[in-house]
């Protein structure tokens, strides 16, 4: 399967799922004027890729947003939805919640989204500036 590569804009993250490595990164900002129409190619690759991995691997979702709006959260929640939902069948998933220690709105945000997982290793990560 091809990776999905997605290039950040002022309003949008970069989105850069390796599916050979099975790594999955989305970082910047994201605010898009019409969330569907950034996020529903992401979510169709996502779920094709989500179907073709074989039961038991490894999964590592990588996410640092300094910014979002809400409905960028309602997109956040679904995509662990559907991590914690493969999750529970057979899947290893872990997400990384980076955050900025500066922006404590970042924390509490990864606190609250990882309090709505069971099946999915969710680590809170703070971001190390280097």
């Amino acid at each position: 399967m091809e990776n999905l590569n997605i290039e950040a804009t002022k309003y949008t993250p970069k989105i850069f799922f390796d599916a050979q490595n099975h790594v999955l990164d989305i970082r910047g900002m994201s605010y898009p004027e019409n969330t569907s129409v950034f996020y529903d190619p992401v979510f169709s690759w996502l779920e094709e890729y989500l179907r073709q991995v074989e039961r038991h691997q490894e999964i590592i979702v990588n996410i640092e947003l300094s910014y979002f709006n809400s409905s960028s959260s309602k997109v956040v929640m679904d995509f662990l939805d559907l991590f914690e939902e493969v999750s529970s069948e057979g899947k290893n998933i872990t997400v990384n919640w980076i955050y900025d220690e500066d922006i404590e709105e970042a924390l509490e945000f990864g606190e609250e989204f990882g309090e709505e997982l069971e099946s999915v290793t969710f680590n809170l990560v703070r971001k190390i500036d280097i």
